[in-house]
């Protein structure tokens, strides 16, 4: 980290203040962003879904409980794999206590992952999540919503993902979708997001920002080298 200014509070105050006019346009130009998001249209479901959860089959539709909104995160989870995606994880660990809060405004939180329930359940209990963390093992839920790259997927191979075409080192990748449902049961897509757009799903990341540090990952090994489960730090 370079070695900052030290000035006097009055100076300071100066500067803070013209940094808040800046915030102030951030926040105006997310409230427009976040209006072109609602604004977007809605693709029917064609096909039905189901998923194993702790307590039996859930269909896409169970997966709304008594709301007519949901949020699917896409977990990091391969059917083979001992543990769940680390990263997917520290985003994970934002979840719990919010179901409430989305619950009092018509939105059910759903968690997917492609392994299945004998090592989604464990895994959940030893983060001592709370949250829906569902199993879509042996279906092409992840795959049709762009987050599995199918079972011949190769590192080097052209994919699409983040509706860009680029490649991908593993078969998966996070992501988020949101679904709305109608009176009739007709359950429409109206978003996703994937890559930097998770970044709004991470409140330990937006309070990591306010620091003088910040993130600082210029110079780890990769972006995200540093995260752990939580249960595995020092």
């Amino acid at each position: 980290m370079n070695e900052m200014r030290v000035v006097s509070r009055e100076e300071w105050l100066i500067e803070r203040k013209e940094l808040l006019i800046q915030e102030k346009q951030f926040t105006r130009a997310k409230d427009q962003l976040s209006k072109h998001r609602r604004d977007l249209p809605w693709v029917k479901l064609e096909k039905d879904y189901t998923f194993e959860s702790e307590s039996g089959t859930q269909s896409l539709s169970d997966l709304f409980g008594s709301c007519s909104q949901l949020i699917v995160y896409h977990f990091m989870f391969g059917p083979d794999w001992e543990a769940g995606c680390v990263s997917c994880s520290f985003w994970a660990d934002n979840f719990n206590g919010t179901e409430q809060h989305l619950n009092a405004r018509d939105i059910s939180l759903a968690v997917i992952a492609r392994a299945p329930m004998s090592k989604l359940t464990p895994f959940k209990k030893r983060l001592g999540w709370t949250f829906n963390f569902v199993s879509s093992e042996n279906t092409d839920f992840n795959e049709d919503f762009g987050v599995n790259f199918g079972p011949d997927h190769k590192p080097e191979e052209q994919i699409t993902y983040n509706y860009r075409t680029t490649t991908f080192p593993i078969d998966d990748a996070p992501g988020i979708s949101v679904f709305i449902k109608s009176e009739d049961g007709t359950i429409h897509h109206t978003y996703s997001t994937f890559s930097r757009g998770l970044d709004n799903l991470n409140g330990t990341y937006h309070y990591i920002d306010l620091t003088p540090r910040g993130r600082n990952e210029d110079n780890e090994s990769g972006t995200m080298s540093w995260v752990r489960h939580h249960d595995n730090y020092s």
